[in-house]
């Protein structure tokens, strides 16, 4: 699950162990069905290991940017 906001950043929800990098994985996904990205288009940069990740979308800046704020309103999962 996508949405919401916390400390300023993006709440991402799997329901994957982190074991192996599943859960790294299913961010990935969920935030490419989300920002409607192929998978090579979301990149994580920082925090494989870590609950606090840093993410690259790779796409039309205006148009993440709006569907970013978009997911922010949204509820928290």
């Amino acid at each position: 699950m996508v949405g919401g906001g916390h400390g300023g950043a993006l709440v991402v929800r799997v329901r994957e162990p982190a074991e192996h990098g599943r859960a790294n994985e299913a961010a990935l996904r969920a935030l490419s069905r989300e920002f409607s990205l192929p998978c090579s288009q979301v990149l994580l940069v920082a925090g494989a290991g870590s609950r606090d990740k840093v993410v690259e979308l790779q796409g039309d800046d205006a148009v993440l940017g709006r569907r970013l704020a978009e997911l922010l309103d949204r509820p928290g999962p």
